[in-house]
This record gives structure tokens, sequence and C-alpha cells, in this order.
């Protein structure tokens, strides 16, 4: 069976992307074209000036991966860039696993990698992606003024 880049997308018609990405609001420009997600709901935008850029959401970073929509597929044909942006390794155990997703779902971390989570099948399971999305814009929210390796303490409330 061959596999293509689409196996490791999530359709983006299930979800309300403007309130989803609410919490991001922080990082994002205020004006971004949603073109592409992961299965982890890694975002591929593009901007006004047509470069492809990329909203990690487990690392909580924005940067730029691409000048153009050609250079972008033109850079994702190489395996390890591909492995890297798509999560394949970790989509692909995944799948072998049985952890299948529903529409407007996604994979995300029990415990994100930013509070010490690991990248492991047993640390990830199928979530909504609006309220993955969500969560994760928060967390990185309250987290990015701090130093690396600050000790902190969550709090869950209603």
């Amino acid at each position: 069976m061959t596999t293509t880049v689409t196996d490791y997308l999530i359709d983006l018609g299930d979800t309300d992307w403007s309130g989803a990405l609410a919490s991001w609001s922080w990082l994002l420009p205020e004006t971004v074209t949603l073109w592409l997600v992961n299965r982890f709901a890694d975002l591929f935008v593009v901007l006004a000036d047509g470069s492809v850029h990329m909203l990690d959401v487990g690392a909580g970073t924005f940067n730029r991966v691409a000048a153009s929509r050609d250079e972008f597929c033109t850079r994702i044909d190489d395996t390890e860039t591909a492995a890297e942006w798509l999560m394949i390794p970790l989509v692909d155990r995944l799948v072998e696993a049985g952890v299948r997703l529903g529409p407007g779902q996604c994979y995300g971390f029990k415990t994100p990698p930013i509070l010490g989570g690991d990248y492991a099948i047993e640390n990830v399971g199928p979530l909504p992606v609006a309220d993955y999305l969500g969560a994760c814009g928060a967390i990185h929210a309250q987290l990015k003024d701090l130093p690396d390796g600050s000790q902190v303490e969550l709090k869950v409330t209603e």
C-alpha cells in the first residue's frame, strides 16, 4: 500500500478554525490562510506574502518553513522533512496500534511534551481538534515567558 501526504493530514471541514485558534492569538498573525493540518493539529498556514508557516502545537512555536506553497511541496518530498512535519513515525505506530481518528478529531498528547510528556503512543489519544488546540494554546500562552526548566503547578478549573 502506498501512502501519501494526505494520509497524515486531517480534514479541515469539521472544525470551527477561528474558534479553535482563538487561544493562539498571542502567537499567530492577525490574518492567515489555513492550508493543511497534520494529525497532531500542527497547522501549515499561508501568509499574505505567500510564505508557508507551521504552528507547532506541541512546541508552541510559529515558524516559516517555506517561501511559497511550491517550495513547501518540494521540501515535504524529502523523507526526513515529511517525517518531522507530519510526525509520520508516531502516526504510523498509532495506526498500527488501532488508534483511529473520527471526524473533527486529532491525535493529542495526554501530557503535553512541554510539560514532560513523551512522544509515545501511551501518551496519545484521539481528541476533538478544537478542544486540543484551545487547551494547548492556553498552556503555551501561560508558559511563553518562563525560562526553560521552570517548575510549574497546574490547576484545573471548570
